[in-house]
């Protein structure tokens, strides 16, 4: 007899971490549109919205009032202040998409990712990392988006930030971009191939199998 339970049917919550420039945002985005199943929870920021970025699509936009309301009233999962900015994850909102069997992405950074694991251990964590420090400053002077300044604190702080990789449960180097998605993709695949989630999605087959 086949026998479900709501902790079995309920989705994976997956940390993605890296440093600034790592290709993080780039190989989520690769890893959505090959994989409906999973989904990227959508921060609070305090942050002003990039050109391209949309509230309530890549952020929710808010006020330094409005984050610290949220906060007062424990709505946060975890919550953290990255480059003068704060950033906070909705536990409401990412405990319903869990239960709905839903997996859901949090890219956030090492000491976010230290806050979760305290709440949620069964959570599991990627760390990206780039091939060298060369190829990291390439890509933040490639994106356009920040000044000489910023680029040198990113740097700075990438050093910090790369020696907690150790932390994460799967390490994956974005040398070449198809080879880094495809790594990606096999750890999603791989853990929904686990016994108490296939007993879900396969109960059927298994109860006519070992009826």
């Amino acid at each position: 007899m086949i026998q479900n339970s709501t902790a079995e049917a309920k989705g994976r919550l997956y940390i993605v971490s890296a440093p600034s420039g790592a290709g993080k945002t780039s190989l989520v985005s690769a890893l959505l549109e090959a994989d409906s199943k999973v989904e990227v929870s959508v921060s609070h920021t305090t942050r002003s919205a990039r050109s391209g970025e949309q509230d309530g699509v890549n952020y929710h936009f808010v006020s330094v009032a409005a984050f610290e309301s949220i906060v007062e009233k424990n709505g946060f999962l975890e919550h953290a202040k990255v480059f003068d900015n704060y950033y906070g994850t909705s536990q409401a909102w990412l405990e319903q998409r869990l239960m709905a069997g839903q997996d859901v992405i949090l890219e956030i950074d090492w000491q976010g990712a230290q806050q979760v694991r305290e709440i949620m251990p069964d959570a599991l964590s990627i760390f990206i990392l780039p091939p060298s420090k060369t190829a990291l400053r390439l890509r933040l002077e490639g994106r356009g988006q920040d000044s000489v300044e910023i680029i040198n604190r990113r740097m700075s702080e990438a050093e910090s930030e790369s020696s907690h990789f150790d932390e994460y449960d799967y390490l994956i180097i974005n040398d070449k971009f198809d080879v880094a998605r495809q790594e990606l993709g096999i750890i999603f695949a791989a853990n929904r191939l686990k016994s108490n989630r296939q007993r879900v999605t396969h109960k059927e087959i298994l109860a006519d199998l070992l009826s």
